[in-house]
């Protein structure tokens, strides 16, 4: 994937289910991980839009593809692109990948769509994206 955003993480003993697999609810939980951390790498962090800015960016569409399990001690790379920036509407693609073998070698773990919505936490509806939003995201798009 050619990813705007890609950040690393342990898979943990509390991610896993008693097989010692990744138990899917933890995997969105994740995400969602990833997906503030991709605010805070573009200089807007989740909870300065949220409490500062009173702008909301809720998950409006969510698909995902569960391809191969992840296991406990399982080293995550997470790769995020913008598929796609609309008026208040971003679309999101995520790859999750683990190392297969001892050689490195990258494994699918899965895949989701994701779009968020710019909302006003005042009234909970769809607004625009904020002119300095728009920029920087339009910015990250084009930095792949």
């Amino acid at each position: 994937m050619n990813a705007h955003f890609r950040t690393g993480r342990l898979l943990r003993f509390a991610d896993c289910d008693p097989s010692g697999i990744a138990y899917f609810p933890a995997w969105l939980n994740l995400l969602n991980g990833v997906v503030e951390d991709f605010w805070a790498h573009l200089g807007y962090p989740l909870h300065r839009l949220i409490l500062e800015r009173r702008v909301g960016t809720p998950t409006v569409r969510l698909d995902c593809s569960f391809v191969s399990p992840g296991s406990f001690g399982d080293q995550l790379e997470f790769a995020l692109r913008i598929a796609k920036l609309g008026h208040s509407s971003l679309a999101l693609e995520h790859e999750v990948s683990g190392i297969a073998d001892a050689a490195g070698q990258q494994e699918l773990k899965w895949r989701a769509s994701q779009t968020l919505v710019a909302t006003s936490l005042e009234t909970h509806k769809a607004i625009a994206w904020p002119a300095d939003l728009r920029q920087v995201l339009q910015k990250a798009a084009g930095a792949a």
